[in-house]
């Protein structure tokens, strides 16, 4: 059987988390405010972006703030769970498709029954 994780590209899952949290332009999540500079790259994550906002002065990611940040999966393993609960798959048929470690990330998403991307990031 074919593991759907593996078939996702990090560069581009953070990509599309930027495009969907921030569809204006990136903006602080502490303050809103639009005027952020870009602070380097994470370690273990060369795709998650850092930034410092111009006018509170507090760092962030790409992920801040929202359901995917302080967990150890990568953020393919979340996205990739997302699409199957989105088909309404239980977390067995989803562990089957992604990994047995998807069942984690599965279970962590609140309101799993209601998939809107605005309940990601908040």
């Amino acid at each position: 059987m074919v593991n759907l994780i593996r078939l996702l590209n990090d560069e581009k899952c953070f990509s599309v988390i930027r495009e969907l949290r921030w569809p204006d332009g990136i903006q602080c999540p502490h303050c809103a405010n639009p005027y952020v500079t870009k602070q380097g790259r994470d370690e273990t994550q060369p795709f998650r972006q850092r930034y410092r906002c111009l006018n509170c002065q507090r760092k962030f990611d790409d992920l801040t703030g929202t359901v995917f940040a302080g967990h150890h999966q990568p953020l393919r393993q979340w996205v990739g769970c997302l699409y199957l609960m989105g088909l309404n798959l239980s977390n067995r048929q989803i562990a089957q498709w992604a990994g047995p470690k998807s069942w984690t990330v599965s279970s962590r998403v609140p309101n799993s029954g209601d998939l809107n991307p605005e309940n990601l990031f908040t």
